[in-house]
């Protein structure tokens, strides 16, 4: 039995993800170690792993922390957690030091202990990845690196890395994985044909894998509404929302999170329902139309489901997400400032009524189940282990 080592990072869309590769691993045997903050460990420990609960500077969602928008911001708080854990596992696994080690693309800690031990490693990606001339097509996205606060962090990141004897720029450290499997749809991966498939493996999300209570049969057509888990706090959408599609024959679900106050969104028709919290995944499987932030992993359920999007994109890879379900002929991007009941209302019915979307949609749902997932990244984790 080979022990894995797993770092994490206390985010919804960094830990979900991760847990049906955990699952698959447990169940082959493997004795996996998870470093998670104590509001994840439950979820963790569902898996069958056991977890290494840490203290962590990131902003804790289960207590609606918020993150911030600003790159560098977000940037520096994943620098910062890294400082924070890594000699907490140094501690915690001195004496039981892992075969393998996988790491979310914020677990930096995760890396760094690696090279300074010597031991395998594997990254688990819940994003979109690096494709050969990345840092030349992404260049104008990416000037705020060259600001003097991106400058700042980056002499920050090298300096970490000097202290600990690592010898690689902060760029490929963060950015460039040694192997890495790709837990999101490859038809969301711009550039797929000019990414490494020596290093990096597509196995799309394991969310064959996914058990979440099942939502009771619509009387009518459902319609979800989530922005996520970090950009919920936006109660003129709901309204938008509520006079876009309270008229409609049909269901209408709305995450609104925990920042929001149904009272604070006003009365509503008798098919929408306002909820802090939905099991989106269980909830989509009875949809028919998904309006979305676009996150990887809304996207990712979205298209596992054969459920047409439309995308209001609020932060970080968003945009780019709800560029990719327009290019796919499954989705209709409303920039948030564009925003109105009718504008919303139109773009969802012309995504219902067209018969070309829903057959794109079912062919895409065929193509990414078919994608290997949990299974598919296991094996990739298991040819890394020592033999």
């Amino acid at each position: 039995m080979s022990h894995v080592l797993m770092v994490g990072v206390g985010a919804h869309g960094h830990t979900n993800p991760h847990l049906p590769v955990v699952a698959e691993l447990v169940e082959r045997g493997h004795r996996v170690s998870y470093a998670i903050p104590a509001p994840f460990a439950e979820a963790v420990a569902a898996t069958g792993a056991d977890p290494l609960v840490i203290t962590s500077t990131l902003p804790d969602e289960t207590r609606d922390e918020q993150w911030p928008t600003d790159p560098v911001t977000g940037m520096g708080l994943f620098l910062d957690d890294a400082v924070l854990v890594l000699p907490q596992l140094e501690a915690a696994l001195a004496d039981d030091r892992p075969d393998v080690v996988l790491y979310d693309i914020g677990g930096y800690a995760g890396r760094a202990l690696a090279h300074r031990w010597g031991v395998p490693l594997v990254q688990l990606s819940p994003s979109i990845v690096a494709w050969e001339g990345y840092e030349e097509d992404m260049a104008e996205a990416l000037a705020f690196l060259r600001e003097p606060d991106g400058i700042a962090y980056a002499e920050r990141f090298d300096g970490w890395l000097r202290g600990l004897g690592i010898d690689m720029p902060w760029t490929e450290f963060s950015g460039r994985p040694p192997r890495c499997v790709v837990l999101v749809p490859k038809v969301m991966q711009p550039h797929a044909d000019r990414v490494d498939e020596s290093v990096y493996t597509f196995v799309g999300p394991g969310l064959d894998r996914r058990r979440e209570a099942a939502w009771p049969e619509p009387d009518r057509p459902l319609l979800l509404v989530s922005l996520g888990s970090a950009y919920t706090d936006r109660v003129d959408f709901y309204r938008d929302c509520v006079a876009a599609f309270g008229d409609l024959d049909r269901r209408v679900v709305i995450a609104i999170g925990r920042h929001v106050d149904p009272v604070a969104v006003g009365p509503v028709p008798p098919n929408v329902e306002l909820h802090p919290w939905v099991p989106q995944f269980a909830v989509l499987a009875r949809a028919s139309a998904f309006v979305t932030h676009a996150g990887m992993g809304g996207c990712s359920e979205g298209l596992y489901q054969g459920v047409p999007m439309v995308a209001v994109p609020q932060a970080v890879d968003q945009p780019g997400n709800a560029a990719m379900l327009e290019a796919l002929g499954v989705g209709v991007t409303v920039p948030p400032e564009s925003v109105t009941p009718a504008v919303l209302r139109d773009a969802v019915l012309s995504l219902i009524g067209s018969p070309e979307v829903a057959a794109r949609s079912a062919a895409l749902r065929d193509e990414l189940r078919a994608a290997g997932g949990a299974r598919a990244a296991a094996d990739v984790v298991e040819a890394q282990l020592p033999r």
